[in-house]
């Protein structure tokens, strides 16, 4: 693990915790292009065209403004993947973020973007070409921010920052502060402010995918008698408990009726709790949402672990992958509840 406590560096390296804190307002508007300024659904108002100047209010309150629509787009892997889920598969030029594993093949967080047909900066995190960003004539830059105040933003190195920032406007959709539903929502209004067609079958019957697993883990939970689910992550010394609130998709998930363990004690920002492996049995959990990036060990790489094999939820074969950074877009996230509704009707309670 990385001797970073933040939120930011602990999920970059794959320590637990998704993200997400009190339910809050999803940054300003003012702008043409702003999210506020538009339906929730998206449905009504007319797509931006790449005639005349445009404009974006993000998260950060920040407004982004370019000559014309932006057509040449650079993103986090995972949100280049989400506007590629919204209709902007042409759009996307370059990407940085876990893109590739070493076969060649995308990562899941890839989603259905083409990682052949796009230059990627970086594939780890800490990594980012700026002679490559330069060489691609970006007109924009999107990622998450965890926290809209601050000057970080996901997966763009600080050291180099201020360097990338002077190439090409930049938004950011904050995944911290909201549930699961906002920053979908929120990349959704990003998108038709780009040009996609919101109205287009493929992203309806996304959305329409997504309302109805909602709705299938809502009556999963509900028939559940009470299951008690645990997300969490493990590395070589430490094993983590996520804090639901502090999580955009556990936050929804628990809107939805799943009962989550909330540790008691958080470090690292609020967002999770650290254990060494003697205490990993401090809560009771009937079933495990284990963060399944290759970046965190996974139930093979934890047999060796004694107190990992004495949880009741491992010992009862009660384990589920989770993502613990979301692809935030219906079709992306549509799956996810899809897969917890499996798991929680499979599991059963164990005390």
């Amino acid at each position: 693990m990385p001797h970073l406590l933040s939120r930011r560096g602990l999920l970059a390296a794959g320590g637990a915790l998704g993200a997400g804190a009190l339910l809050s307002a999803c940054g300003s508007s003012g702008s043409a292009g702003s999210a506020k300024a538009a339906p929730s659904d998206g449905s009504s108002a007319p797509a931006s065209t790449a005639k005349g100047p445009w404009s974006y209010t993000d998260d950060r309150g920040q407004k982004a403004t370019a000559r014309t629509t932006p057509r040449r787009i650079v993103a986090f892997t995972g949100t280049a993947a989400a506007l590629v889920d919204l209709g902007l598969q042409d759009r996307i030029v370059g990407v940085f973020g876990e893109t590739t594993q070493r076969n060649g093949s995308p990562t899941a967080q890839a989603g259905d973007l083409d990682v052949k047909k796009v230059t990627v900066l970086g594939n780890v995190w800490g990594e980012f070409s700026i002679e490559k960003y330069a060489a691609l004539n970006p007109e924009l830059l999107v990622t998450h921010t965890y926290d809209p105040k601050a000057p970080g933003l996901w997966y763009v190195p600080d050291e180099s920052r201020d360097r990338i920032l002077k190439l090409a406007p930049a938004v950011a959709v904050d995944v911290g502060h909201a549930s699961l539903p906002e920053p979908i929502q929120r990349y959704a209004d990003l998108a038709r402010a780009l040009g996609a067609d919101l109205t287009a079958k493929r992203v309806t019957d996304a959305k329409a995918r997504f309302e109805k697993a909602a709705e299938t883990l809502r009556q999963a939970a509900k028939a559940s008698g009470g299951l008690k689910v645990m997300a969490c992550s493990g590395s070589a010394d430490i094993f983590y408990i996520s804090k639901p609130a502090s999580a955009a998709d556990l936050r929804y998930f628990t809107e939805l009726g799943v009962q989550f363990v909330a540790p008691e004690k958080t470090d690292g920002g609020d967002y999770y709790e650290s254990l060494s492996w003697e205490n990993a049995g401090k809560y009771h959990a009937d079933l495990l949402l284990l963060d399944n990036r290759s970046t965190s060990l996974q139930p093979k790489d934890l047999t060796a672990k004694p107190a990992w094999n004495d949880l009741p939820a491992v010992k009862a074969g009660q384990i589920a992958g989770w993502d613990a950074v979301p692809r935030f877009s219906w079709a992306g996230s549509a799956p996810l509840l899809e897969n917890l509704a499996k798991a929680v009707s499979g599991a059963r309670r164990l005390g």
